[in-house]
């Protein structure tokens, strides 16, 4: 049986990571740029494949200043991209010039009921970590009440 192809090309470094994502159907979950406000589905997704060039001032002489991979997370002054050789890399927004969206590999945040859910849980579990913690730290449950 022949392996599927994504309905559009990848370059060929995204394509072993597409693979080992199971080579999902890409047609779905593309970004919606045009048509009524509410069913519009654009910007980075965590598990979008990216290409980000970095600012070459910021590395030595002959640095690779191209990172390719799945980006993981984002925060405030960073990224996270697993890279296509299997590592994990932590990128300053601070040295990047132009990220390129490849292709997105999950729907967009608000459709996404895998990831609402986890992250409901998430919540969840950090709420019972919080509580514990400050039943254990100062040894009764009142310490957030004035009198």
């Amino acid at each position: 049986m022949a392996k599927k192809k994504p309905s559009f090309q990848l370059p060929n470094w995204a394509l072993p990571i597409w693979e080992s994502m199971g080579s999902p159907n890409l047609s779905e979950v593309q970004a919606t740029l045009h048509g009524d406000l509410l069913e519009r589905r654009n910007g980075l997704r965590k598990d979008d494949i990216v290409e980000i060039l970095l600012d070459a001032r910021a590395f030595t002489d002959g640095a690779d200043i191209m990172i390719r991979g799945v980006l993981l997370s984002t925060g405030k002054g960073s990224l996270e991209v697993l890279v296509d050789d299997g590592t994990r890399q932590f990128i300053s927004r601070d040295v990047i010039v132009k990220i390129t969206l490849i292709a997105h590999t999950r729907p967009a945040y608000i459709d996404d009921q895998e990831l609402v859910s986890f992250e409901r849980e998430d919540m969840k579990r950090r709420s019972k970590l919080h509580e514990r913690v400050e039943k254990e730290s100062t040894g009764d449950t009142d310490s957030h009440l004035w009198g």
